[in-house]
């Protein structure tokens, strides 16, 4: 199958469930179980994305060592979040451990 196909139909199944949300508006009422299902999704494709860049940074095996600079800048970033609760903190914070365990690591 070609890849330009593909392409255009993830594009017109994207553009669909998308536009259908906006043409019914107001006349799509969800059950209460979904909504509150959906004010996870957020967290839960966040989740999905990091985990994976944080655990395997170089696509193989899992690297769950100390020698891993974006897994420590991870950890270092969920406590942060988890006593302060304030996101432009957790950000610097993690990202400060990332590079200064990195120059560590490295040199």
């Amino acid at each position: 199958m070609s890849y330009a196909i593909l392409i255009v139909g993830m594009a017109l199944i994207t553009w669909l469930i998308r536009s259908a949300v906006f043409v019914l508006g107001d006349r799509l009422v969800f059950p209460p179980l979904v909504r509150t299902a959906l004010g996870f999704v957020p967290v839960t494709v966040l989740t999905a994305i990091i985990v994976p860049m944080a655990v395997s940074p170089h696509g193989a095996d899992a690297e769950l060592t100390w020698r891993n600079p974006q897994l420590v800048g991870a950890l270092a970033a969920v406590a942060v979040s988890a006593l302060t609760r304030r996101p432009l903190l957790t950000i610097a914070v993690g990202l400060a451990v990332f590079f200064a365990w990195q120059g560590i690591v490295i040199k």
